[in-house]
């Protein structure tokens, strides 16, 4: 097992995982984020587009406009697909703009639940599994 300490004495501006698992849950991570964010895209067309494809539950707490949820989720799965192509990139804001994006996605798809639960559920169980990977321990790296 690896140790946290590398006892140089010195510290470098680049992270790097503790361990290539950690790294791999990352570029995992990043992948779900840029397939989540297609199919959020998709979703929020889909609800634009035709009102009558989802099922409305009456007299719901948070009741929106269903092509006003679609604009939700086809911004949201914009900016998340997009920080997930940024992640893959190496940009260093991505895994924090990622753990945010992924926190706001968790709660559209709770709201959402009622017009598809079961998607939601996974998403919100995928949403959580990224916000996990992106916030990894990690270890500064020699310059």
């Amino acid at each position: 097992m690896a140790s946290n300490v590398s006892g140089r004495g010195h510290h470098g501006t680049s992270w790097e995982a503790r361990s290539p698992w950690a790294a791999s849950w990352t570029v995992a991570a990043a992948f779900l984020m840029v397939f989540g964010g297609i199919m959020a895209i998709f979703e929020g067309i889909a609800a634009i587009a035709r009102d009558d494809v989802f099922v409305a539950t009456p007299n719901f707490t948070y009741a929106f406009s269903l092509t006003g949820w679609g604009w939700v989720h086809l911004i949201l799965g914009a900016l998340v697909a997009a920080a997930g192509m940024a992640l893959f990139r190496g940009a260093a804001w991505a895994r924090a703009v990622g753990v945010v994006l992924a926190g706001l996605s968790m709660i559209a798809h709770f709201v959402w639940l009622p017009y598809q639960p079961v998607w939601s559920i996974v998403l919100i169980v995928i949403d959580g599994f990224v916000i996990w990977a992106l916030c990894a321990p990690r270890r500064e790296s020699p310059a």
